[in-house]
């Protein structure tokens, strides 16, 4: 009698082979080892090789490996897709399709849109032909997002919408907006449902906001009078509070992923950046004795953050998506970004600290960004504290401490 075991790792190698003689033969060599483009790239930014790249990854679908075919993805197995991952880094190749598209708006919409808009939105987010930005936050909801004011009102034949969201990423690039509306005003987790907006609409202003790190990833959103048709509507009417709660699940577990990932990114790891910066003693070790431990630290949390993360993305994938415990991860990860922009700029000292031209490399600029951008980390995606929030009450089953005060008071 044949082994299943045997026989499941005779696939995987022999798919394995395939992905390995696919990528070979299709990803351009002159990207190795180059993080992929941020959501703040302009159109047209991109150089020719990466749009080959993108091109060609989402005709195969491997941009979204595990998708069904039938909207643009590879329908690849959790065990083939952890291979190709695999085969991609051993390369330096990486996945050229993203966003908020992939990582949170597609994985809800297979669970919660109607065939018709998934069949419509979802392979252009799987040959990465269309950007996406999260109408969430607004000036006066944001740890408190149920008391979101944005109306949209039922017109008959279409909703207008009227209000204002703040720190929407990407938004004066985007073509669509997956958006948090407010159908019932009588009604405050109630009320929400979850709208579908063109950006292009007549009434859709977007204003970037400017940061600390020197660039505008967040705007100001404005909608006025916005016309939207019905079908846009994701979900039931006034079912909206439950499909954010997904989103921000996937959301979280995106976050925390691009946080593990980001000593990947980096050109020189951080023993090796301390020995050019600090020199080495006579074993060859970072001389600085407490730096050093402290790098050491952080590379042992950092790797087990990365492999606690892959373990949690294979349950996601084999259960029924993410759970609270993205909160945990969402938290881990964030704290791991900014200690490890913090430690590089230690490193490279007053070298660290520059903010544009001589006599400062671009490694040493880029870290300067870095170091301030790595702040926002805890905030974005819900802040720290809500995270802890919701470990105690999710995880922990912790009693709410201000739903006990309101029941004393």
């Amino acid at each position: 009698m044949t082994d299943p075991m045997t026989e499941r790792s005779a696939d995987l190698d022999g798919f394995r082979q395939t992905a390995r003689s696919w990528l070979v033969e299709n990803f351009p060599a002159a990207l190795a080892h180059r993080p992929a483009p941020g959501p703040g790239v302009e159109e047209g930014a991109e150089t020719d090789d990466a749009r080959l790249w993108k091109t060609r990854m989402g005709e195969k679908g491997w941009g979204v490996p595990t998708w069904p075919a039938r909207y643009g993805g590879g329908e690849l197995s959790p065990a083939q897709a952890r291979v190709l991952a695999e085969e991609m880094t051993a390369i330096g190749a990486q996945n050229p399709i993203g966003g908020m598209g992939v990582m949170m708006f597609g994985p809800t919409l297979l669970e919660y849109g109607n065939e018709d808009q998934k069949a419509r939105h979802l392979p252009p987010i799987a040959r990465g032909e269309l950007r996406w930005c999260q109408g969430f936050s607004e000036p006066g909801a944001g740890s408190d997002l149920a008391s979101l004011s944005t109306r949209a009102q039922d017109r008959g034949d279409h909703w207008l919408v009227n209000g204002q969201k703040i720190w929407t990423s990407g938004a004066h690039l985007a073509d669509w907006c997956f958006c948090l509306v407010r159908t019932d005003t009588s009604k405050k987790h109630e009320g929400i449902s979850f709208l579908l907006i063109d950006m292009k609409s007549p009434g859709v202003e977007a204003r970037p906001i400017l940061l600390i790190a020197g660039n505008s990833p967040f705007c100001e959103t404005f909608f006025t009078d916005v016309k939207v048709p019905k079908e846009n509507l994701v979900g039931p009417l006034n079912g909206g509070w439950t499909i954010a709660k997904r989103l921000l699940q996937h959301e979280r577990s995106g976050l925390a992923g691009a946080a593990g990932a980001q000593r990947a990114q980096v050109k020189v790891p951080l023993p090796q950046l301390a020995k050019a910066y600090l020199g080495a003693d006579e074993a060859g070790r970072i001389a600085d004795l407490d730096l050093r431990q402290r790098i050491i630290n952080y590379e042992m949390d950092l790797k087990a953050f990365q492999q606690t993360a892959e373990r949690a993305a294979l349950e996601a994938r084999s259960n029924r998506g993410p759970s609270a415990a993205t909160s945990i991860m969402k938290n881990a990860g964030s704290f791991l970004r900014r200690d490890g922009a913090e430690l590089t700029v230690e490193i490279m000292g007053w070298q660290g600290l520059g903010w544009s031209g001589d006599p400062f490399s671009d490694d040493e600029l880029a870290a300067t960004r870095t170091l301030g951008s790595s702040k926002a980390g805890t905030i974005a995606g819900g802040s720290q504290e809500v995270q802890y929030n919701i470990i105690a009450k999710r995880i922990l089953g912790l009693p709410d401490p201000i739903s006990a005060a309101a029941r004393q008071g």
